[in-house]
C-alpha cells in the first residue's frame, strides 16, 4: 500500500511535519496579525523572482518594526531546503514572518503547485466589483501583511457569485487591484495599470509585466482609472506570482473584448511563460 508523503515545514529553526506545528499563540504576530508574508512560485525547483520577493519582505519588515530574522542568503537556503525536503518539482511557497515577544517567528510552507486548467487561461477570469473599499491613504495597503481579512472577504464576494476574482475600488472610486491580483487595462495598444497611490500592492508580476512592456516598446503608464475605463478597455488581465498572467474577459455578465482573450494579453502571457521556462 502506498502511503501519502507527509509535508514538512520550517518553523523557527526546525524542519518538522506540518501536523507537529505548535505556533506560538501569545505573540503580537498571532494576536494582532502583526506579520508579513510572500507567496512564491517554484518552477522546476527554481523560485521565480526569488530576489525580488525577499527584498520586498525585508523592506516591509523595516516599515512595521519586525526584525528580519536571517541574513538573506541564509533565508534563501532555508526556503530551498524546505522545497528539497518535500520533493515537489513545481511548488507554491509561502514565507511568513511575524512579530514574536522577542525577535521574529519564521514559517516556510511548501505545497504542490496546482495551476488553473489551461482552458481557464483560454477563457479568462470572470470578476465582480467588491463592495469593500481600499483606504488609499494607508501605507499598509502597499504591504503584504498577515492581516488579510479585507482581501479574503472581497474574494469571498466573488466566490459566492461563482466568479473568479473581485476588483477593489478605493475611497475615491478608482480601481485599485483584485483581491489577490494586480490589474492591467489595454486601450489602443497601450497598457495601463493603477498607480501605487491608488492603494495597490506593487506586485512582483506587475513589475515583470512593466519590464516586458518597456522591453518590447509597448507604451505603459500608471494612473487613476474608473470602472468606465475598464468597461471601455479593449483588453484586461490580472497578475500574481502563482497565477502568472490571467485574462479578464467578463465583469459579471458584461464581456470585455467580446468575452475573448485579446492579442496583446496573449503576447504578454507568451513572454511571461518564456521567462518562467528559461529562468528569471
Amino acid at each position: 500500500m502506498q502511503h501519502k508523503m507527509k509535508t514538512k515545514i520550517f518553523l523557527n529553526g526546525r524542519f518538522i511535519f506540518q501536523e507537529e506545528a505548535r505556533p506560538p499563540i501569545f505573540t503580537p504576530g498571532f494576536l494582532y496579525g502583526w506579520g508579513l508574508f510572500e507567496t512564491m512560485r517554484s518552477y522546476k525547483k527554481h523560485i521565480v523572482y526569488f530576489g525580488r520577493h525577499l527584498a520586498r519582505i525585508k523592506k516591509s519588515c523595516g516599515l512595521i518594526n519586525i526584525a528580519f530574522p536571517y541574513p538573506l542568503e541564509r533565508l534563501k537556503e532555508i526556503i530551498q531546503e524546505t522545497i528539497k525536503i518535500n520533493g515537489f518539482p513545481d511548488a507554491s511557497v509561502r514565507l511568513t514572518l511575524w512579530k514574536a515577544k522577542k525577535g521574529t517567528d519564521t514559517l516556510v510552507i511548501v505545497k504542490k503547485y496546482r495551476p488553473y486548467p489551461t482552458k481557464k487561461y483560454k477563457k479568462g477570469f470572470r470578476a465582480c466589483i467588491s463592495r469593500l473599499k481600499q483606504n488609499e491613504n494607508s501605507f499598509l495597503a502597499h504591504l503584504k501583511t498577515s492581516s488579510y481579512l479585507f482581501y479574503q472577504l472581497a474574494y469571498l464576494e466573488a466566490k459566492n457569485k461563482e466568479l473568479d476574482e473581485a476588483i477593489i475600488l478605493n475611497n475615491r472610486g478608482y480601481i485599485t487591484e483584485g483581491s489577490r491580483t494586480n490589474i492591467f487595462l489595454i486601450k489602443d495598444r497601450e497598457l495601463f495599470t493603477p498607480a501605487l497611490e491608488c492603494g495597490c500592492l506593487d506586485g512582483i508580476t506587475r513589475q515583470v509585466v512593466w519590464d516586458l512592456a518597456k522591453k518590447y516598446r509597448i507604451p505603459v503608464s500608471t494612473g487613476n482609472f474608473t470602472l468606465s475605463d475598464l468597461y471601455a478597455a479593449d483588453e484586461a488581465f490580472f497578475t500574481n506570482s502563482l497565477i502568472g498572467i490571467m485574462p479578464l474577459t467578463y465583469l459579471e455578465r458584461n464581456p470585455i473584448t467580446r468575452g475573448s482573450v485579446g492579442k496583446i494579453t496573449k503576447f504578454f502571457m507568451q513572454k511571461y511563460s518564456f521567462l518562467l521556462r528559461n529562468g528569471t
